[in-house]
């Protein structure tokens, strides 16, 4: 009873609910004009849209419709894998849209539209649910293969940035004074390469005969699943060419990479990836222990890397690549990305935000 009273409180801090939140997202401001009050959602096909897309398994979108400055429309889709890309709006009204993203022209057929590719993406908006069919084009707007159903609802615009010292914590839980028994295998069919030894956790990946990762070893999630707002620390060895990642709740990475010395990109070592720029770059080099401390409150995530502050109550503006689900509001578990390389991590503590 406890976890669940927790739960509800962690869903009522998360400010889903409460009244009078400033609206952040220039899609509902534009939308709207800027005079709809949260939390109602402004309507109409711009907005924030989680995305359940046409595959068995990890098959959460994400997309955000709005206008630029310059009043036109634009789209930024998240599909399933990777980073969040800009896509054409073709067409948009108050109850739909047409998205597409830019061609793939393959090598040597730069010229052959026919042999272009590109997805195409058409939603009909009903209130806060969103129905949609996906499909590749050609070059020349010809359908290449079937059409698949896309559901999605929208997200509540994100509120101000919260006063994170008001948080109220509970008891902090060491994610790694167990066993590797409180950790599951993801995928069933791929490798395990994870261990858990005296309070150091490992993964090794299996490599062909170039060095390189043969992608069939599996992420790791915590048996635990009733995480939603909290504070994670955690060290971590980023191993030369490390690309890792640790998704909160499962479905926002912050990124475990061996960027050491690279110019400061959402991609780098601590980023909110793909969606927020470190504002400085903080990396140790590969090999050498790194601490890094995650803050996500109602909605908005703080990391520090190494003692320096990189993300700042940045918004959380939607999910990333390889989210477990498109569900924002509800606790998950924590996972680690486990295919790409090896990486090893010591003294994980999440301590969850109850209020």
């Amino acid at each position: 009873m406890g976890g669940m009273k927790n739960s509800i409180l962690n869903l009522l801090a998360a400010g889903i609910v409460s009244a009078g939140i400033a609206i952040l997202s220039p899609g509902y401001a534009a939308c709207c004009n800027g005079s709809c009050t949260a939390p109602k959602p402004c309507g109409g096909a711009y907005g924030n849209w989680g995305l359940k897309l046409p595959y068995p398994e990890m098959n959460a979108g994400h997309l955000i419709l709005e206008k630029g400055k310059d009043g036109k429309p634009s789209a930024l889709l998240l599909w399933r894998w990777g980073s969040p890309e800009p896509a054409n709006v073709t067409a948009i009204d108050a109850t739909s849209f047409t998205i597409q993203r830019n061609f793939s022209k393959p090598k040597g057929k730069e010229n052959d539209k026919a042999a272009w590719r590109a997805l195409c993406v058409k939603g009909t908006v009903k209130g806060n649910a969103l129905d949609a069919t996906c499909c590749t084009v050609d070059g020349n707007g010809k359908v290449v293969g079937k059409e698949e159903k896309v559901c999605g609802k929208r997200n509540p615009p994100v509120g101000p940035a919260p006063d994170f010292a008001k948080a109220v914590y509970g008891a902090p839980i060491n994610l790694l004074a167990g066993t590797i028994d409180d950790f599951a295998l993801m995928e069933k069919n791929k490798l395990n390469g994870w261990t858990l030894k005296d309070g150091v956790l490992s993964n090794r990946i299996e490599r062909d005969k170039n060095g390189k990762s043969t992608h069939k070893n599996g992420n790791l999630r915590t048996k635990r699943a009733d995480f939603f707002d909290f504070n994670l620390k955690y060290e971590v060895r980023v191993l030369p060419g490390c690309n890792s990642g640790v998704y909160l709740r499962g479905i926002y990475e912050i990124q475990v990479r061996d960027s050491y010395g690279m110019p400061v990109d959402k991609h780098n070592m601590a980023a909110y990836y793909g969606r927020v720029t470190p504002k400085v770059a903080a990396e140790k080099p590969a090999n050498e222990w790194q601490t890094v401390n995650v803050t996500l409150y109602k909605r908005h995530l703080t990391v520090v890397l190494n003692g320096v502050t990189i993300i700042d109550k940045a918004p959380v503006v939607g999910i990333t690549g390889g989210a477990m689900t498109a569900d924002e509001f509800v606790p998950g578990p924590l996972y680690i990305q486990g295919d790409h390389s090896d990486a090893d991590f010591r003294n994980m503590v999440l301590t969850p935000i109850v209020k």
